[in-house]
């Protein structure tokens, strides 16, 4: 699906970050402040402020969003999900892939270079400090060939102590949202040694998002993520990425005074496009690249150089293959139309089973190994029963319990009553009947309601003797 066809196919044999021989080559992507890039800086602001906003909202005091894993608790905006409702998270799962895949097929990687939170810290946090300390990418290759002197060793400490920091202050934000605001506050106020295993997660997420940031960088999205190498099997000519014109940039060529250049293509070779990619890749050998993360700062750069050279712009644009080739537009096609049909479908199906979700939800279990009991001197026939009910909401709950006449629930105990949010009481109750009253062979049914007049009812057996 390339957008041009090359003689020299070399870069396809090995990743732009290496050498043949399998070596690392430190990529120092140029600085370019343009359009799109301010639009990805505002952007990007908006999302780090929701990241690290959001653990701090609460409503009815818990957060609006919390993925505890180890006590199987989720809270997604501000409506809790427990082990229990793993159906409806497995279908948000499944729409959330079809939604990526449906907008991967539309739009490519658009989503790592503008919303992926290894992009938006690497390039809106760690590498603004980066040109800040070190200078743009020529001053921090001579500062890394250079010697180890005072100044040098300033700029190290400096950058990375701030490295450090924004590593600490990122692993405190995804522990929030792990154990909630209030468990993290009791984690940073008390004594370390009353926390030991919070204190070594924070140091765990800490030392990891540093050497992500300061070290592994590209190689997230180029080894590690496999969203990449969904582009081969989701993308097709159709789709919209940053795409290099090459029936206008070609034959490239530089600029040169008292030369005839009119056959010669817009692109006039300056590799500013290539100077810029954060991961090191030549966006004019074609919008295939597993490497290429949408960032867009290639398009800036030739912006620039175009308008220097007074060409028209987006030499470099967001296209698709066919765009540039036969100048087709975008058009509904059957995978796209299936994709959506799914998807609709999926939130659908989600969107019902949440309005009728129940704020509680009820276990009646018969007690195991008993049938019934007589009891001949009031002429009654009892089953046992041992229940279970599970508060899904963040209000208290307070239920009532009927059941058909001429039955009657008489509690083992005290009936489960203001059961506290996220809080599953157990309790058992004979249901009793006089003898002879049940003549159906249908299942009795109990009426569960809260004082906001919510109803669940649940069925079950009775067993009595044979007349």
């Amino acid at each position: 699906m390339s957008n041009i066809s090359l003689e020299n196919d070399d870069y396809r044999n090995h990743l732009y970050n290496q050498t043949k021989d399998g070596k690392r080559i430190w990529i120092y992507p140029g600085r370019i402040i343009g359009r799109l890039y301010r639009f990805r800086t505002y952007f990007s602001y908006l999302l780090m402020l929701l990241l690290f906003g959001l653990p701090w909202i609460e409503r009815k005091g818990e957060p609006v969003f919390l993925f505890n894993v180890i006590e199987r608790k989720f809270i997604f905006f501000g409506v809790p999900f427990f082990p229990q409702d793993f159906h409806l998270v497995a279908l948000g799962l499944v729409a959330s892939l079809i939604f990526i895949s449906l907008f991967t097929v539309l739009f490519g990687r658009v989503w790592c270079g503008w919303a992926c939170p290894q992009t938006i810290f690497m390039e809106m946090l760690f590498r603004k400090i980066e040109y800040w300390i070190d200078g743009d990418d020529k001053a921090q290759k001579r500062l890394d060939a250079a010697p180890w002197d005072s100044q040098k060793i300033i700029k190290r400490v400096s950058k990375h102590s701030l490295f450090i920091v924004l590593s600490f202050a990122i692993s405190n934000t995804f522990l929030m949202y792990i154990m909630g605001k209030k468990e993290w506050i009791k984690l940073v106020t008390e004594p370390p040694l009353d926390h030991l295993t919070g204190l070594f997660a924070i140091l765990l997420f800490t030392g990891t998002f540093y050497f992500v940031f300061a070290r592994f960088r590209e190689l997230v999205c180029i080894v590690v993520c496999p969203y990449g190498r969904l582009q081969g099997v989701l993308l097709d000519n159709n789709s919209i990425l940053v795409s290099y014109d090459h029936k206008r940039g070609e034959p490239r060529g530089k600029i040169q005074k008292g030369v005839d250049q009119s056959q010669q293509g817009d692109c006039i070779d300056c590799h500013w496009c290539v100077r810029v990619c954060p991961t090191g890749i030549d966006i004019r050998n074609g919008s295939n690249q597993l490497e290429c993360i949408g960032c867009t700062s290639c398009i800036d750069a030739c912006d620039e150089v175009m308008e220097k050279v007074n060409k028209p712009k987006n030499l470099i644009r967001y296209d698709s293959v066919n765009g540039i080739n036969e100048q087709k537009k975008l058009k509904f096609n059957v995978r796209i139309g299936a994709y959506s049909g799914v998807l609709l479908l999926l939130i659908g199906a989600i969107a019902f089973l949440l309005l009728t979700r129940s704020p509680w939800e009820t276990t009646l279990l018969r007690t195991p190994g008993m049938t019934f009991q007589l009891d001949e001197k009031n002429k009654e026939v009892s089953n046992l029963y041992s229940i279970e009910i599970l508060n899904k909401s963040l209000d208290l709950q307070n239920l009532q319990f009927q059941i058909e006449a001429p039955m009657r629930i008489q509690w083992v105990g005290t009936p489960p009553q203001g059961i506290e949010p996220g809080k599953m009481v157990k309790s058992e109750f004979f249901i009793k009947a006089p003898m002879g009253a049940w003549k159906s062979k249908d299942k009795i049914e109990i009426h569960i309601q809260n004082k906001e007049g919510e109803i669940e009812t649940i069925k079950t057996r009775f067993i009595q003797p044979d007349e």
